[in-house]
C-alpha cells in the first residue's frame, strides 16, 4: 500500500524525475508536476499530504503557488530553490511554507524533511481534533452555540482569541489587518482597502507586502491553534476573515 501522496513541482525534468523516483523508493506515493497548472490539475483528483515546490517556475512562481496552496489546501509545503538569500527564505516561510531547501538538493535531506513535516502535520491534526472536541463539549455545556463559535479581537491587548480560548498576540500591522477584516463582517476587504489601512497608500500590484503580512498572521494563528486559520484569500478581490468575530475592550460601544 502506497504511503502519503507527495507532489514534486519542478520544471527541471531530470531533478523532478530524481526526486519522484527517490521518494517513491522511500514508500511514498510520489507524483511530478512541471508547473502550477499541472499541480492544479493533479489536486482536482488527488489529495496531497505535501507539495515540494520549486520557486523558479515558469508562468507562476513558487511563492505565489505557495500562497495559493495555503489559502485553499491543507498540504504541507517544502520550498526548493537555487536562491540562498535570507530574504527569499523569510518570504517563503512568511507566505506559509513549512520548510525550505536550497539546491543542489541532497535527497536524504529531502527525505528527512518530508518525514519530519508529516509528523508535524499529524500532530497538528490530532491537536485540532482534540480542540474541536473540547470546543463542542464546552458549547453543549454553555448552551450558547452562537457565542461559543465567535473569535474575539481585543484592541487594547492587541490580541486575537479563538472560540476554544487560545489567545494570539498581534503585532501592530497584524492588529490593523485583523481590525479591518473584523469590521467587514465576513465580507472581503479589497487589497486597496488593506493597503490604505496598513500603509496609508493605494495598493500597488507589484507590492507583495500585503501577502507577507497575511502570510505571517496566518502562520502564527495556525501554529497557535493547530488548525487552519479563518483568513482566506478571495481571488481578484483581497482577503476575508471567514469566521464570526467580535471586537471587545475599548472598541465595544
Amino acid at each position: 500500500m502506497a504511503g502519503p501522496t507527495i507532489v514534486v513541482v519542478e520544471d527541471e525534468n531530470s531533478l523532478r524525475s530524481d526526486m519522484v523516483e527517490y521518494l517513491s523508493s522511500c514508500g511514498f506515493d510520489a507524483i511530478g508536476a512541471r508547473d502550477g497548472t499541472e499541480l492544479d490539475r493533479l489536486l482536482q483528483t488527488r489529495t496531497a499530504a505535501i507539495v515540494i515546490l520549486d520557486v523558479n517556475l515558469p508562468d507562476e512562481d513558487g511563492f505565489k503557488i505557495a500562497a495559493r496552496l495555503r489559502d485553499h489546501h491543507g498540504a504541507g509545503i517544502i520550498m526548493v530553490t537555487a536562491r540562498s538569500s535570507t530574504v527569499d527564505r523569510i518570504v517563503g516561510l512568511e507566505i506559509g511554507a513549512d520548510a525550505y531547501l536550497v539546491k543542489p538538493v541532497e535527497l536524504r535531506e529531502l527525505e528527512a524533511q518530508v518525514k519530519s513535516l508529516l509528523r508535524r502535520l499529524s500532530e497538528r491534526a490530532a491537536e485540532s481534533a482534540a480542540q474541536s472536541a473540547n470546543g463542542a463539549a464546552s458549547g453543549e455545556a454553555a448552551g450558547d452555540g452562537a457565542d461559543e463559535a465567535r473569535w474575539s479581537l481585543d484592541p487594547t491587548e492587541w490580541s486575537l482569541t479563538n472560540p476554544a480560548g487560545i489567545r494570539i498576540s498581534l503585532t501592530s500591522m497584524e492588529m490593523k489587518l485583523t481590525s479591518l477584516l473584523a469590521a467587514q463582517a465576513r465580507k472581503p476587504a479589497t487589497r486597496d482597502q488593506i493597503s490604505q489601512a496598513l500603509y496609508n497608500r493605494r495598493w500597488n500590484p507589484e507590492d507583495r507586502s500585503i501577502d507577507t503580512v497575511v502570510g505571517r498572521l496566518r502562520h502564527k494563528v495556525e501554529g497557535a491553534i493547530g488548525g487552519p486559520a479563518p483568513l482566506k484569500s478571495v481571488h481578484g478581490v483581497g482577503y476575508v476573515f471567514s469566521a464570526p468575530i467580535r471586537v471587545v475592550g475599548a472598541g465595544q460601544g
